[in-house]
């Protein structure tokens, strides 16, 4: 009994570890056929479980779920073969493929040296500009991450049963598009590049600033698109994968400071910076200069420097709230967005005063952007307030509550209403 525990246990944590790596390359043996490779993957886990217990776990782990996994496949499309005789030269045609050696070591394995660049097949797969971004984002999450449905429904709000079906849409897609399984060629790699970039970054974002829940930050989000940066950045080292893993690691360096120990909100000027992860701002602000210097950087790259000047300042009025502002005027040009426009009249309030980063904000609200926008609703309210402003300062934080359906930024904005009818 002892030992069958302890083989779960060892089967779960290369599970945690392997299985999106094994799971790229059985996408790959299999012909890009995302569900038999899923189906494979499932039964090498259990085979694994019965193995490693007699057996213990092999030098080679992932080699040997792979190997298990393809045969496995090739066993199951013989079984249906006698119902479409075509799977049966599909099982021929895998069988006399190069096999993995599950007892060999991996420097003997020479598909194992390839499994990485597996993982980055499967990345810009699941983000080809064929599919939806709704479709890129969730096959992404699904296939990569390994986020269950469920998990991803809740993460964006989506019932489960129509996340599912937006999977299987896109998996079908894959299928009769015939959508190749690799990293694309050069010449396609800019754009491409571009959709695989957005959605690593929602991911991240959608952790960073968690739509709804009982927490700040959805910390499973973050730590899958920081993995999914690093892998990036690792096999394809472009300046933009550079700038947008340094950006998601100087956000994410605040993490443990954004929220109080009973959940509570905390604001960037009111944070502990001594609980900032000084690893995470010192790889993050590397990277930054590294893209930097390359002189091809984009929007994310931008974003990252001016996460870096916040990362340096030991405290809210060391901010070089000038170098920022002219940071943004440079994003603002290169990506117009009327949410950039925003963070910049914020910092335009932090450096000339609240009043002139408030008739900024109410420009774009006048112009309809952004009401439906929380966070402008809530910036337009805090700087009514510094300014003594109550009645439109209350207006303006009852809106954002109305918008706001994560609990600790209601609890904030509630607090904040409370303290403007307290005088």
């Amino acid at each position: 009994m002892t030992e069958s525990r302890e083989a779960v246990r060892m089967v779960e944590a290369v599970y945690r570890t392997e299985s999106r790596r094994v799971l790229a390359t059985l996408i790959r043996l299999l012909g890009g056929d995302f569900d038999l490779a899923e189906e494979a993957l499932h039964e090498a886990f259990v085979a694994a479980a019965a193995r490693w217990a007699e057996d213990g776990i092999p030098a080679n782990p992932r080699a040997w779920l792979v190997s298990t996994g393809r045969f496995k496949a090739i066993d199951n499309l013989r079984r249906r073969a006698r119902f479409n005789a075509s799977l049966a030269q599909i099982a021929a045609e895998l069988n006399t493929e190069s096999e993995f050696d599950p007892g060999a070591s991996g420097e003997e394995q020479t598909e194992d040296a390839g499994m990485e660049d597996d993982r980055l097949r499967l990345i810009f797969t699941c983000c080809h500009p064929a599919l939806a971004p709704d479709a890129q984002v969730a096959m992404t999450l699904r296939e990569v991450c390994g986020l269950t449905t469920e998990e991803i429904a809740f993460a964006f709000l989506t019932a489960p049963t129509t996340l599912a079906q937006r999977i299987v849409r896109a998996k079908s897609k894959i299928r009769d598009a015939r959508i190749p399984y690799q990293v694309p060629p050069v010449a396609e790699l800019p754009e491409r590049l571009d959709s695989v970039l957005r959605v690593i970054y929602l991911v991240f974002n959608e952790g960073y600033y968690a739509s709804s829940g009982e927490s700040v930050t959805r910390h499973d989000l973050c730590g899958e698109a920081i993995r999914l940066g690093r892998l990036l950045a690792a096999l394809l080292p472009e300046p933009e994968a550079l700038g947008l893993l340094a950006l998601m690691l100087l956000q994410d360096s605040r993490r443990a400071a954004r929220s109080a120990p009973d959940g509570e909100l905390i604001l960037l000027e009111d944070q502990d910076r001594g609980l900032w992860n000084r690893a995470f701002i010192e790889e993050g602000s590397a990277l930054v200069e590294r893209a930097l210097t390359s002189r091809r950087f984009g929007p994310y790259t931008l974003q990252a420097a001016i996460a870096a000047v916040h990362a340096e300042a030991p405290e809210p009025g060391a901010t070089d709230w000038r170098q920022i502002v002219g940071l943004y005027d440079v994003l603002l040009r290169v990506t117009p967005s009327p949410v950039i426009e925003l963070n910049r009249a914020v910092a335009m309030a932090m450096r000339d005063g609240p009043a002139a980063g408030l008739a900024l904000i109410e420009a774009i609200l006048v112009r309809g952007d952004l009401a439906d926008y929380r966070l402008a609703h809530a910036a337009c309210a805090d700087l009514h307030r510094r300014l003594g402003q109550v009645a439109p300062a209350r207006a303006a934080y009852q809106r954002a509550l109305d918008l706001t359906r994560q609990e600790p930024e209601r609890r904030f904005l509630e607090k904040r209403l409370r303290e403007l009818d307290a005088g």
